[in-house]
């Protein structure tokens, strides 16, 4: 349970997080340093010249952060009534921050993805067209509310429903789930169905995103089409590498331009299954993309985890994990020794990066207790 005083820090954090990472007051986050290093062509806390760069991953977690709040004060409001106020405001401000990710700039329609937009201080505006998990993470902010809720907060209810019909714009990010199974049920989801199709189009695309061993960080695209672009003069480029990096930011021991990392990875699993949930068996995409093979999202989800879990798994004698390494492929004595490394070859599956990152590869366990198995029909 959150107490008081946890409840109290979170919502200092929010607020600070709007009040100096959203300059223009536009539910638009600058962001800075998110923790995905080089995932760009230059340092995104520190631009090349006078601007700032609106992101879209940073705004998606900023959406995110407000369904988590909601979440909570739906809970809390079980036992103190007056959480039921910062449950509707949590409601609305991921309402505006999810149709301002949607109406100002960052979703480019004709590619069917969310970008990075870098607005000058002369007013250029510049998309930077770079196919990376930047436009994966709008789909992470998902989240739904059951008739079973709505009833025990009438409150909450009824200015909920106000403000979705007198704000056309929540509209778009709030939607009735029409699904026999779950009448009376609301997704709140940046995506809608036809963009989440578009996204994950790209997403499951072997020359893309989707390798054997899961979701790379950067699309295999851009290992023939560098993204290159001329900021005041200032040339930067951004390149397909599945391994280590070859670029010097942040200190160049770290790399989100190709590798598969696995926190973001097994967070679309569980947002597939939350999509899903809600939107049937009848809801299918191609998978692999170009395949022909239709699966619905808890089928994706689940040949995500599988491809996951192959990291470390023994096939014909060999552990992908394991890459190069002779002694740990070959000698009994070190092949059971399963290390749990930061992230892993775009290519290839080999473990890079620090060797005992148990904090989030170890998330790996639970993909494999929740492993489909003919014995027990499904997950």
């Amino acid at each position: 349970m959150v107490h008081a005083p946890e409840w109290a820090a979170a919502c200092l954090n929010f607020t600070w997080w709007v009040n100096r990472k959203d300059s223009e007051g536009q539910n638009v986050f600058e962001g800075g340093f998110l923790g995905l290093d080089n995932i760009g062509p230059f340092d995104r806390s520190m631009l090349p010249l006078a601007g700032r760069l609106e992101q879209s991953d940073g705004t998606a977690w900023m959406a995110m952060y407000c369904q988590n709040m909601l979440e909570l004060a739906l809970v809390l409001s079980q036992h103190d009534r007056a959480y039921e106020d910062m449950a509707i405001k949590f409601f609305e401000h991921f309402a505006l921050i999810a149709s301002a990710l949607n109406d100002k700039g960052l979703w480019d329609e004709q590619d069917g993805f969310y970008y990075d937009v870098l607005k000058l201080a002369d007013g250029t505006v510049m998309p930077l067209r770079a196919h990376s998990v930047v436009g994966l993470i709008p789909l992470f902010a998902v989240t739904t509310l059951g008739p079973e809720t709505l009833g025990r907060l009438p409150e909450f209810q009824a200015r909920t429903e106000w403000f979705i019909h007198n704000r056309p714009e929540a509209m778009t990010v709030i939607q009735d789930i029409h699904h026999e199974s779950h009448g009376g049920w609301r997704m709140l989801s940046i995506a809608a169905p036809d963009r989440l199709r578009r996204i994950l189009s790209r997403m499951l695309d072997p020359a893309e995103f989707l390798s054997d061993h899961g979701v790379r960080a950067l699309s295999r695209y851009h290992l023939e089409h560098p993204l290159a672009i001329d900021v005041g003069g200032v040339m930067a480029r951004l390149d397909y590498e599945p391994a280590e990096s070859t670029s010097g930011l942040f200190g160049g021991n770290s790399n989100w331009r190709g590798p598969v990392w696995f926190p973001i990875n097994y967070l679309l699993v569980e947002v597939l299954r939350s999509y899903h949930r809600y939107l049937g068996d009848d809801f299918k995409v191609e998978c692999p993309t170009g395949s022909g093979t239709m699966l619905t999202l808890d089928q994706v989800a689940d040949e995500l985890a599988r491809r996951l879990v192959a990291i470390f798994t023994d096939e014909g004698g060999l552990r992908p994990v394991f890459g190069g390494y002779e002694r740990f492929q070959a000698d009994p004595a070190w092949h059971g020794l399963i290390p749990f490394h930061e992230y892993f070859h775009g290519d290839t599956g080999a473990g890079l990066g620090a060797s005992h990152q148990t904090g989030w590869t170890g998330l790996v366990a639970d993909l494999v207790i929740r492993k489909p198995s003919p014995l027990r029909g499904g997950r």
